[in-house]
């Protein structure tokens, strides 16, 4: 028989996993910002659910990206009940929308990757 040590146990897969560095909380809060411009709510709401337990910086870049796009669908809701209420009309509101979330998308992003905190303007919070 050989005097090889056993293996070690099974790795608890219920047990949480251990924070993210500094550097990865700060690129991952900026990939979540960025992802909204390209994929709305789907990176918020993916960062939100794996990642809030992570740090507490990332915690709150994801509540922010998913409390701004969620908001952002409901402003958007808003201007297509105008734009039908006023025969098409109400649907130039889209673009100043659009440029405002844009710029608010970028600002988060940028403080993000230098480790500040953002809160998005005119954001209703769903969660925390």
């Amino acid at each position: 028989m050989s005097d090889a040590t056993p293996p070690p146990p099974p790795a608890n897969p219920y047990q949480g996993s251990a924070p993210l560095s500094p550097a990865d909380e700060k690129l991952w809060a900026t990939l979540i910002h960025i992802g909204g411009i390209f994929f709305g709510f789907l990176p918020a709401l993916i960062g939100y659910l794996v990642l809030k337990d992570k740090g507490p910086f990332i915690h709150m870049h994801t509540a922010t990206a998913l409390n701004f796009q969620i908001s952002l669908y409901i402003y958007s809701a808003a201007i297509f009940v105008i734009t039908i209420f006023t025969f098409g009309f109400g649907a130039i509101l889209f673009i100043p929308l659009g440029i405002v979330a844009l710029i608010f998308m970028i600002i988060a992003a940028v403080k993000a990757n230098q480790g500040q905190p953002y809160a998005y303007p005119l954001t209703i919070k769903f969660v925390s």
